[in-house]
């Protein structure tokens, strides 16, 4: 079987990640950080792309890392229409909707990413992908209704990482993954609880700003009585209520922090407020597991926890006391998103998985 090397590219608000893969091991990887004088004078998002860009072939030259050495490129999918989860080619259709904030109303940097692999790409004359972005969507129609007609229950999640995790626990449970129910918990700044069923994740909550657990960062759902109060207050814009929603509640909002390693450790050291809110957070999730677990009518073959904070043994050993009666509980601590990158773009080009036309 021949050897593949594959650049992985994942880029975030202040940093652009970027790893390299000789079939499905890591030889190279770098967080290239953005200093905020870097990116102001951009004054949209996708203007950093040829900043972005000349920073990644910069630094794969600065380590010895030829481009024609590299058979493909997989960057994190943006935010693009709903897709069904898979690996999707990058055309042009593509990069015009991540050149378009109206389809989800707002713009986010992993949009950048497909632009740098495309055009790195054209020039080596290799070919060039996403897979699974946050707006993979299998669910079934019961699962979009609200409640009040005109709001749509969305599929905006962590779908990278869970398709990914979900993968390796089908292996654990020696399945194919559209063999197994799975009930799937991704907690990181944000959380996303999923029902995988027969291989696809037919509900999930929106995990940046709708419904679920609250996070280190996001509220998750609230309490419609009081989110009305604040929005007719008068002390809030619409753009003041988003920001308090999606990046100051949750953990940050209750304790002043987000870093899990200081909580834990206020934990450890007997903080009542501390534990108070974690252990709230791990009711929360717990919570959401269970009520996933009915949307697979109780045949769950296992759960699995995964993302940053599933190194948190505290949050861990709390959710797991909650939900073992419902299956086996898998950890998958760690984010593997570069991995997962490169994990499909392997599958393409070893021709186990065929990419699809956006």
């Amino acid at each position: 079987m021949p050897d593949f090397r594959i650049l992985a590219i994942n880029p975030g608000s202040t940093s652009t990640k970027i790893a390299i893969f000789d079939n499905d091991k890591e030889v190279f990887k770098k967080t290239l950080n953005h200093k905020p004088e870097e990116l102001n004078p951009f004054e949209e998002l996708i203007d950093q792309f040829e900043f972005r860009k000349n920073i990644v072939e910069e630094a794969l030259e600065e380590n010895d890392i030829q481009l024609n050495s590299i058979d493909a490129i997989v960057s994190r999918g943006g935010l693009l229409r709903p897709v069904p989860s898979g690996v999707f080619m990058i055309n042009q259709k593509m990069l015009a909707d991540l050149k378009d904030p109206s389809i989800w109303g707002r713009a986010h940097a992993s949009n950048i990413g497909a632009f740098i692999a495309k055009s790195i790409a054209d020039e080596l004359h290799i070919p060039c992908f996403v897979a699974d972005p946050v707006t993979v969507d299998e669910m079934e129609n019961i699962a979009r209704i609200s409640g009040v007609p005109g709001i749509v229950r969305q599929s905006l999640f962590h779908a990278l990482n869970i398709r990914a995790i979900a993968r390796k626990t089908a292996k654990k449970l020696y399945k194919t993954l559209n063999e197994c129910n799975l009930v799937a918990a991704h907690m990181g700044g944000g959380v996303s609880v999923a029902a995988i069923k027969q291989g696809k994740v037919v509900d999930v909550n929106n995990a940046l700003l709708g419904m679920g657990p609250f996070s280190p960062q996001r509220a998750g759902a609230l309490p419609l009585s009081g989110v009305i109060d604040m929005c007719f207050s008068g002390k809030y814009t619409k753009a003041d209520v988003e920001k308090i929603l999606t990046k100051t509640s949750g953990l940050i909002g209750y304790l002043g922090t987000d870093n899990d390693i200081e909580i834990e450790k206020e934990v450890e050291e007997g903080n009542e407020k501390y534990r108070q809110i974690l252990e709230a957070m791990a009711y929360q999730i717990s919570k959401e597991i269970g009520a996933y677990a009915t949307v697979l009518k109780g045949k769950v073959d296992a759960i699995f926890l995964t993302g940053g904070l599933a190194y948190d043994k505290f949050l861990t050993g709390w959710i797991r006391k909650r939900i073992a009666f419902i299956a086996p509980v898998y950890m998958f601590p760690g984010e593997g998103e570069m991995e997962a990158l490169a994990e499909a773009g392997l599958r393409v080009l070893k021709g186990y998985e065929n990419p699809k036309e956006y």
